[in-house]
């Protein structure tokens, strides 16, 4: 039997650089947040739970009938390891693999994300991640006996360091997984690089399928 894979999008940030909410800033018809879900939809990810932050209820509206679980980081000005802790607290000991996910790297492909989760079923204890022209990038997915050492006050960093043997890259045609979201110039680059996307590497719901 495959390994279960659960995908935690991580949504807590505060957006300060960007000045809004980055998550629900508009790329062509949709948020950037459902840009991320669709992705991991159209990849068959079925178990997909959303941390979001204490001002998230913006975020956790747009999601309302969707077919993914929401929990809060309710600690403030808390760094990503908090998020992936809140995250991992709601998770069943059986699952696994944990796929994470960070909300604003919106053009991450489907293609991509099937390709960590091959892979990590070829390789299950080890920590899978995405490779595009020699450059790693996100998501990563990680054994849920790894990465709960976050519990022990580790970085997904340290993590990813102390098991550099354990490491797989998988190599992807998918610039999005370099292209994160931090700022007004980031957003206008998304932009160019979502209107020119070819049309094979959309989602489903990009294509009107």
């Amino acid at each position: 039997m495959d390994p279960a894979v659960t995908a935690l999008l991580l949504a807590a940030g505060l957006s300060s650089r960007m000045g809004a909410t980055k998550q629900l800033l508009l790329l062509h018809d949709k948020t950037v947040i459902r840009h991320c879900l669709d992705a991991l939809f159209d990849a068959d990810i079925r178990d997909i739970l959303v941390v979001i932050g204490l001002q998230g209820d913006a975020i956790m509206e747009s999601l309302q009938h969707l077919p993914v679980g929401v929990v809060r980081n309710e600690v403030p000005n808390s760094d990503m390891a908090e998020s992936i802790r809140t995250g991992l607290r709601t998770l069943e000991s059986t699952q696994g693999g944990v796929l994470i996910c960070l909300s604003d790297y919106p053009l991450v492909s489907a293609n991509t994300i099937r390709a960590l989760v091959r892979a990590f079923n070829n390789y299950p204890n080890n920590v899978i991640i995405p490779q595009y022209e020699g450059r790693r990038g996100h998501p990563t997915l990680f054994p849920l006996k790894l990465i709960s050492g976050i519990f022990s006050g580790l970085t997904l960093r340290d993590i990813v360091h102390r098991n550099s043997k354990m490491i797989f890259t998988v190599d992807v045609n998918d610039e999005g997984i370099l292209l994160d979201l931090d700022s007004k110039e980031d957003y206008r680059l998304i932009q160019t690089k979502l209107r020119d996307r070819p049309i094979g590497e959309k989602t489903q719901a990009e294509n009107g399928t």
